[in-house]
């Protein structure tokens, strides 16, 4: 009698490849935050913004957007590998970078507001154009960053081996 059974493989899943865990998410916020904060900087600017208040208003986004990023990937990794569909389509995607802005962009707005001196109407504005540039930069961070490291765990599809015994 053969040692395993290749018609009914029993499942195993096979360690996760690339970088995973709290490394991931270190490197991940890492560079994500620091090409946002020159990247909002220079948006801020060129809005007509001073550069100071720019830059220390990108730094003061960027600390909460870390705490934010850290707390919304937690979330979503949790939520993701409870699905019976492995892999980042192009929905799923988009599902995150829609979540994380949105949520960002309801704690900006006010900030916003309050450190340039506008009103809501005019913070609202000015974060409608950040949110248009960050989803598309969100998405292709994202894909850029699981092409270079690979997927999270979560995302990973589950690989089917032989037993041997």
């Amino acid at each position: 009698m053969p040692a395993s059974n290749p018609v009914h493989p029993s499942p195993r899943t096979s360690p996760a490849t690339g970088l995973q865990g709290a490394r991931r998410r270190i490197v991940f916020v890492g560079l994500y935050e620091f090409i946002a904060i020159i990247s909002a900087s220079l948006l801020f600017m060129a809005i007509g913004q001073e550069a100071a208040a720019s830059g220390a208003m990108s730094v003061v986004a960027s600390t909460l957007a870390i705490i934010w990023n850290v707390a919304f990937n937690h979330l979503f990794e949790r939520w993701e590998a409870r699905q019976a569909v492995r892999g980042r389509s192009v929905l799923r995607r988009i599902a995150h970078a829609i979540g994380f802005e949105g949520g960002l962009a309801l704690m900006l707005i006010p900030m916003m507001a309050w450190w340039f001196d506008v009103g809501l109407w005019e913070a609202t504005l000015m974060e409608a154009g950040l949110l248009v540039f960050f989803l598309v930069y969100t998405y292709a961070f994202n894909w850029a960053f699981d092409r270079i490291f690979g997927l999270p765990a979560s995302a990973q599809p589950v690989r089917v081996a032989a037993s041997g015994a």
